[in-house]
């Protein structure tokens, strides 16, 4: 994964103390800006692509977390001596599958990297009805909004099966963003990526049926799976959950793409059939 690009990112000493004094106000409006997108994803009751999930093997060392912190694109920007410090503030927890990671509201927030297990992201309606947001494999990361912005944890995290964590808190990342403008501008344009990534999920889903949407993640798991065969890490009431209907709509919208032809499936897989007449489906 190639880094970021921080060619144009001025060096010179007073033009650094310069954008070290206006950064704050520019990630305090990108980040209230994504947490009010992630409001917006609950009430819309939103979409969220779908992956096929792999374990590693037990994370023992930090020579792990070195190796995920380079495939993370806004940490790649750090020179050797600010990924020592890095690697020095974060720390390895691990949970059992069920076990809470973090609550929706809670304080200290922390940015989460997941070294094995899969993390399930959620939110729980006024009426009780749980949300799934993102599913949170190995090498990703999450909770960069609570984290940046100092306030409460905007979403509940939950080990979705036995998973192993490293975390750092809210501050010994911003002390290292200080030291190393760098990472600032690589977190600021993380953000921004978020933004834009849930901006174009609200308007996906307005815009498609569920039978669309049921296609849609059918097209993301083969294009992950890398083949027309999707397994089924999902059950129907977890994939209702992931796009925001309920679980009798998802099995209408299955049995009517099988009843076209377009896929078959059983109780372990989906076979796609028709690749293109399914890409159709997806379109809004």
């Amino acid at each position: 994964m190639r880094g970021i690009d921080l060619g144009y990112l001025p060096t010179e000493p007073g033009v650094r103390e310069r954008f070290r004094s206006w950064a704050p106000g520019f990630f305090m409006f990108a980040l209230c800006s994504v947490r009010q997108l992630w409001y917006t994803r609950l009430n819309t009751h939103d979409l969220v692509t779908a992956h096929s999930f792999s374990t590693m093997s037990q994370p023992s060392s930090d020579r792990d977390l070195q190796s995920q912190i380079r495939q993370i694109r806004y940490f790649q920007v750090l020179p050797p001596a600010g990924e020592q410090e890095l690697l020095a503030a974060f720390s390895l927890r691990k949970y059992a599958a069920g076990e809470i990671i973090m609550l929706e509201g809670e304080l200290p927030p922390h940015l989460y990297i997941v070294a094995n297990g899969i993390v399930k992201i959620s939110r729980v309606s006024q009426e009780g009805r749980e949300y799934i947001m993102r599913l949170t494999p190995s090498g990703e990361t999450f909770n960069e909004v609570g984290v940046l912005d100092g306030s409460p944890n905007p979403a509940t995290a939950t080990a979705h099966t036995d998973a192993a964590l490293w975390q750092i808190g809210r501050l010994d990342l911003q002390r290292i963003a200080v030291r190393y403008p760098e990472l600032g501008w690589a977190l600021a344009e993380q953000v921004a990526r978020m933004a834009r990534h849930l901006v174009n999920l609200v308007e996906d889903l307005s815009m498609r049926t569920v039978k669309g949407r049921v296609a849609r993640l059918l097209l993301d798991e083969a294009e992950t799976s890398h083949g027309d065969v999707v397994p089924r890490l999902l059950t129907q009431e977890e994939m209702a959950a992931r796009l925001g209907t309920v679980r009798e709509m998802v099995g209408r919208a299955l049995r009517s793409l099988a009843a076209d032809g377009i896929i078959e499936f059983d109780r372990h897989r989906i076979v796609i059939l028709d690749p293109e007449r399914l890409v159709q489906e997806a379109e809004v």
